[in-house]
């Protein structure tokens, strides 16, 4: 998401490199971020390496990328005229994971997994997910692609960190028993959990919660800092970064595939790979559920999802 808004291609292209010779090969993207931006310079990153087998490149579709009524949404139209556009601007002929990025509850889930089966059908299109969908959303979507024999979801993508732990009372569970891979995004809580946040209103100047306000403001509470704060006396004591530790903590949770993680910086990108090489001890994992219990939040990063009701206090 940072790729083009904050970080020029140039930046962009070299955290390509470095994560690939890394061993990542999972790259996250969307057509409304920064106006397509981010999908072109993901597209010309990957084909600067010319190794496109090697990279699971993953976008999404849902959210307005044009002012004309058929420019959102889930319907048919869009969900495969977005494809295409995607297709077009990450320079390839098929896109290996295509993202659901919001339910919607005014068309029927036959319309919009259809035209998804379609695209697989078709070969633009490797495997389907979710974003940001509540669990009976998801089974519901199972459902009708065994009783139609459509494709099947084979991801869900919420945000999930130690301050905001609700997807394991439902969605963990569901995606635990039914095969389901968790790629969850925010994993270090906007820099929160990575001790940048000394309040929550003096924001660092060059954070997302500075820089583009609204929702991404409203993620960052007190509650949220001071638990930041502790994370990172953990991570001192265990020798490792608190952005190091609030990745891992993720990454080792159940059901989970891997944590999203957006470097804004090469140096950024660096600091987090040694992460991939370790293991949750019993110890910081019964400390961390010290902090915040499972199934509870104490920030709300369920705020960009409007089917969502809980207000915290």
């Amino acid at each position: 998401m940072n790729f083009a808004d904050a970080t020029p291609e140039e930046d962009a292209r070299e955290i390509v490199r470095v994560a690939h010779e890394a061993g990542v090969n999972f790259f996250d993207t969307a057509g409304n971020y920064n106006g397509g931006e981010s999908e072109r310079a993901l597209g010309r990153a990957i084909a600067d390496l010319g190794q496109r087998h090697e990279f699971i490149v993953a976008t999404k579709c849902h959210f307005p990328i044009g002012p004309g009524p058929n420019d959102r949404g889930n319907s048919r139209l869009h969900v495969i005229r977005a494809c295409e556009d995607a297709l077009r601007r990450l320079g390839t002929d098929y896109i290996d994971l295509y993202q659901l990025h919001r339910p919607v509850f005014d068309i029927p889930f036959d319309e919009t997994l259809g035209a998804m089966d379609d695209l697989v059908r078709q070969g633009k299109v490797r495997y389907i997910g979710t974003s940001t969908h509540p669990a009976w959303k998801v089974m519901e979507g199972l459902m009708i692609s065994d009783k139609k024999n459509l494709a099947r979801f084979v991801s869900e993508q919420p945000p999930y960190n130690l301050l905001d732990r609700r997807v394991e009372n439902e969605l963990a569970p569901l995606c635990d028993a039914h095969g389901i891979g968790i790629i969850p995004y925010a994993p270090m809580a906007q820099g929160v959990l990575a001790g940048r946040y000394s309040s929550a209103t003096n924001v660092p100047a060059d954070s997302r919660a500075a820089r583009k306000g609204g929702l991404y403001q409203g993620r960052v509470n007190d509650r949220g800092v001071e638990v930041g704060q502790k994370l990172a006396a953990l991570a001192g004591g265990a020798g490792i970064t608190p952005a190091q530790l609030a990745l891992l903590w993720v990454k080792d949770q159940r059901a989970v595939t891997a944590p999203i993680f957006g470097p804004r910086t090469v140096g950024q990108l660096r600091e987090a790979l040694p992460m991939t090489e370790m293991s949750l001890t019993s110890d910081i994992r019964d400390a961390c559920d010290d902090l915040v219990p499972p199934g509870s939040a104490v920030t709300n990063f369920h705020n960009g999802a409007a089917w969502l009701k809980q207000v915290l206090v």
